[in-house]
């Protein structure tokens, strides 16, 4: 019990060293209890997500946005009254984190996350929301229309036409607004600062981010 009290209030010393502990336990503690407890609350591999593209922002109100993109919608019988009972209507930004939620059963309007395709270059897995089902297809709320393999400006290759469930890690629950930006951020620096010196941007290993 001394050793613990002794331990505790060297933690609390205003000092480099015990800041460096203090960093260390608490990076241990995130990634071996706060991660592995909060996926298995949310039933997904998964719990939290960093947005990392526009895919999803609206860049004016919901009217205006939908006289924008209406049409696409309507064309695959998804009305602008229907859309609005959508979760998230108004869209996601870049830079927002996700509660992600696991289960088996998926709608039309919801917002997922999911794995790339076989093939895909993609780093990162996908967040967009679903527009059919049998099988699940999305499309970002600021995309033209959906990514489709083999299309020559699909740099990445993705398909978000032929989803398999297996490959859905859960749908968004509910989000913190740009919180995201103070890890984003460093990885925006990152990539920029690879761009310049030809270096191979390497921002894959980090499962936080989402497209």
């Amino acid at each position: 019990m001394k050793k613990l009290k002794k331990f505790w209030n060297f933690l609390k010393e205003d000092s480099w060293l015990s800041f460096f502990i203090s960093l260390i336990i608490l990076v241990f503690i995130i990634k071996f209890i706060f991660f592995p407890t909060l996926s298995f609350i949310t039933k997904s591999p998964l719990p939290l997500v960093v947005i990392e593209s526009w895919s999803l922002y609206h860049e004016s109100s919901f009217d205006s946005w939908w006289e924008k993109n209406g049409v696409w919608y309507f064309d695959r019988d998804i009305e602008k009254e229907e859309f609005l009972d959508f979760p998230f209507r108004n869209g996601l930004n870049k830079g927002d984190i996700i509660f992600v939620w696991g289960r088996d059963n998926y709608d039309i309007g919801e917002i997922i996350i999911f794995q790339p395709n076989i093939g895909s270059m993609a780093p990162h897995p996908i967040i967009h929301r679903i527009v059919s089902e049998n099988p699940f297809g999305t499309k970002g709320d600021h995309n033209q229309g959906q990514l489709v393999s083999g299309r020559v400006n699909n740099l990445e290759n993705i398909d978000e036409t032929n989803i398999p469930q297996e490959r859905i890690l859960g749908k968004a629950a509910f989000r913190v607004p740009y919180l995201g930006w103070v890890k984003l951020i460093f990885f925006e620096i990152w990539k920029e600062t690879k761009n310049i010196t030809g270096i191979e941007d390497r921002r894959s290993g980090d499962s936080w981010f989402c497209y």
